[in-house]
């Protein structure tokens, strides 16, 4: 015997305590056409997933040409095609661009997708709609498209998912001369359905039922099964005056083994020797016609092998009735139309009072129906975890975090100072500053260049210079002049920055003023004319924005927030809405790259946001005159560094978010703290010590530093270090995170 197309052996899947698919095993050989049927929920979709490769089995194992599905499910997806239940290719494509889409996925240079589209254009009748848009086709014809396309590369297997769902009896019988036409020229078919006149057609079915294979075999063996017709009964078909309404009455005489409708008449299993003119007569019904005996149908057997495995299952479910003595239940069969005339009679009334009920009542308000829909509306978010975790953990966490990390009282501000001076009185001076708790020293640089670095690098945002001849100056009663140079990115900081060092300046002043001229009586300090005037002054000087012009602070970081928001948001929903649509689990199945789909998908998002990012800083220059400083080659590269990082948080969403309105959600939690703990509005150093810890997690925090050191202060590679070595260990953990997550598989 030749080795089997498709094999299982005890193949299994469970999810968490549900079992979806338990101990299935059988084969397919070439070239047939093999039917997997079974009621909704059985477990068919899994088994195909688990075929493909693309969902991984629990236990057992299943081979497919030969290879197995859990290491060689790359080798496999070449070389077999699919068919989704539900129509997953691209509503907003075109027939011709769906088709070519798919044979560039597999490969197919310009010249065999020409000749592969017009082979599969004539098999499927398509070629008069190549322009037409795939959302708008009919359901036959995009379940025609969805064959063209899982044919394009000539497959050795087709699998198809209840194709023909949804779609008119025309188009089934359509679809299916196609099938036959595959299989005639050697293509394998794995076909799943719950029609049974689709089973009829198969060469081979296999019937699933609670996750269990209950038979497998050609329609015509299953059909003789003995538990089908068992021994010493016959099968009968009747025609009987409205035959519904004698279904259950006939189910219930102790003779009837099975009593099933078949449009206008009823198929009778009867114990031998009764005949349907002895049932008939019990129930005092006279037929229509002549009752003749009919061999079993596909239904019949499914139907007798369901009932079974229901009988196993729950044997302690057996009704009353059925355990009652022969001539009891007879005489309950007898007696139960006598009865139901009398809840008929009572029906009726019941029916006439509520329609008269109905009739008094009067239009309904507009009020009307409102409890309805709120009971509906509260059990939709009952059962909807993430929703209520964002709407109640999350608000309490943020307004925590942003209770404590938002403060406009502007204290240490980062201040660095080049003492030439050195001596007692100059230390002093420094110290005063440190002690008006606006001013928090990091460093005392012993060089200009390192007294600048640290300004234009932002590490510092104030700069304190001493003369050298400080203490000689107020020694000698002359007036000592300092220097003090404010960063005027953030005009909050500096305009806090400059009014506080005047401040100071002034109040040691009249410290010395009342000091010396106590003493001696003169005044404190001359200026180069000769005058008296105050022993110091401070002179401040804005540094990048002299101004105080906010628009210079906000502005620049608004374009790193608006590159987020576009990226993450673009992102996170293309993915997630595929997804939703079902394209996604299509491309999983293809041989397509997981580096080949990731960066597919990622690089025209990227492209939309560069035009974004020229966009708005074209704005920033010629709108609100904020101009770069800075090189722009170096702030192009780092805003495509930044945007790559803001991809992977995008990518990242998508991997956690089922739904696009969890991906509104999830951006959502990820675009707050990127606005209000990056510093785009609020210091960070005015932010408790966890908090501002936390910020650096932030890759917005990153990319606003380097915004602003570029375009306020003319930063270069150097000063931006740290900030550029920030970015890159969070964008690298980010897309690792999101490559890992991003999988080529249905998560479970």
């Amino acid at each position: 015997m030749t080795q089997p197309i498709i094999d299982l052996q005890s193949l299994s899947r469970s999810f968490g305590s549900l079992v979806a698919v338990q101990d299935v095993s059988f084969q397919v050989q070439r070239g047939s056409i093999f039917g997997l049927l079974g009621p909704n929920g059985s477990g068919k979709s899994t088994i195909i997933r688990m075929l493909l490769g693309i969902l991984p089995p629990s236990r057992g194992e299943a081979y497919v040409l030969g290879m197995n599905v859990r290491t060689d499910a790359e080798q496999i997806k070449p070389r077999v095609g699919y068919m989704s239940q539900q129509f997953s290719l691209y509503g907003d494509l075109s027939v011709q661009e769906n088709i070519d889409f798919y044979g560039r996925i597999y490969g197919l240079d310009r010249q065999r997708l020409d000749e592969r589209r017009e082979a599969v254009l004539a098999l499927t009748g398509l070629s008069d709609r190549l322009p037409q848009l795939a959302a708008t086709l009919s359901g036959g014809w995009k379940q025609r498209l969805a064959l063209a396309c899982s044919l394009i590369h000539e497959p050795d297997v087709l699998f198809l998912d209840e194709p023909t769902a949804g779609i008119d009896p025309v188009a089934r019988r359509q679809l299916w001369d196609l099938l036959f036409d595959l299989s005639g020229r050697g293509v394998t078919l794995f076909v799943t359905t719950h029609y049974m006149d689709e089973a009829e057609r198969c060469t081979e079915v296999g019937y699933i039922y609670n996750s269990q294979l209950l038979v497998q075999g050609k329609p015509e063996q299953l059909k003789k099964l003995p538990q089908v017709t068992p021994q010493g009964t016959s099968r009968f078909e009747i025609r009987v005056p409205e035959p519904a309404r004698h279904l259950v009455s006939l189910r219930q005489l102790p003779d009837v083994r099975d009593a099933t409708l078949f449009g206008e008449t009823i198929h009778l299993l009867l114990q031998q020797p009764s005949s349907p003119a002895d049932v008939l007569n019990q129930l005092g019904i006279k037929p229509s016609g002549d009752p003749h005996q009919v061999p079993p149908s596909l239904e019949d057997v499914f139907v007798t092998l369901t009932s079974n495995a229901d009988q196993q299952r729950s044997a302690s479910d057996e009704p009353v009735n059925s355990k009652l003595p022969a001539e009891a239940r007879r005489i309950v069969s007898l007696e139960e139309p006598q009865a139901k005339r009398h809840d008929s009679t009572a029906m009726s009334t019941s029916e006439d009072s509520a329609k008269a009920d109905i009739a008094t009542a009067g239009p309904r308000g507009t009020w009307a129906g409102l409890w309805a829909v709120l009971i509906k509306e509260l059990v939709h978010i009952r059962r909807q975890p993430t929703t209520l975790f964002f709407m109640l953990v999350v608000p309490v966490m943020q307004t925590i975090i942003f209770g404590y990390a938002i403060d406009t009282q502007i204290e240490n501000i980062p201040t660095v100072v080049f003492n030439m001076d050195g001596r007692q009185q100059s230390r002093e001076l420094v110290e005063a500053f440190e002690n008006t708790r606006r001013f928090q020293l990091i460093d005392q640089v012993r060089s200009e260049e390192a007294f600048q670095r640290s300004l234009s690098s932002g590490r510092a945002k104030v700069g304190l210079r001493i003369p050298p001849n400080y203490v000689d100056q107020t020694l000698r009663g002359e007036q000592a002049k300092l220097q003090v140079l404010i960063d005027g990115s953030d005009s909050q900081v500096a305009s806090t920055a400059q009014s506080t060092a005047q401040l100071l300046g002034l109040n040691l002043s009249i410290q010395m003023a009342m000091a010396k001229g106590d003493a001696l009586q003169l005044a404190p300090a001359r200026d180069a004319a000769g005058h008296g005037t105050l022993p110091i002054e401070v002179r401040t000087r804005m540094l990048y924005n002299p101004d105080l012009d906010s628009s210079h602070f906000f502005v620049p970081g608004l374009v790193g927030i608006i590159l987020q928001l576009v990226t993450l948001f673009l992102t996170s929903f293309a993915v997630v809405r595929e997804r939703e649509l079902g394209t996604l689990e299509q491309l999983f199945v293809t041989p397509v790259g997981r580096t080949g789909l990731l960066l597919g998908k990622l690089l025209p998002y990227a492209l939309v946001g560069f035009v974004t990012l020229l966009t708005v800083l074209m704005v920033m220059i010629y709108v609100f005159g904020v101009e770069i400083r800075g090189s722009i080659t170096l702030l192009l590269a780092l805003s495509m560094l930044f945007m790559v990082c803001s991809l992977g948080l995008g990518l990242l969403v998508s991997t956690i978010a089922k739904t696009q309105l969890e991906a509104v959600q999830f951006a959502f939690v990820i675009m707050l703290p990127s606005v209000l703990l990056s510093g785009f509005v609020f210091p960070r150093s005015e932010m408790p010590l966890p908090i501002y810890l936390a910020t650096f997690a932030i890759p917005a925090t990153y990319f606003i530093e380097i915004l602003r050191g570029v375009v306020l202060r003319g930063a270069d590679l150097i000063d931006l270090a740290p900030w550029v070595v920030g970015l890159t260990i969070c964008g690298m953990a980010v897309l690792t995170l999101s490559v890992f997550r991003f999988q080529k598989r249905i998560h479970a």
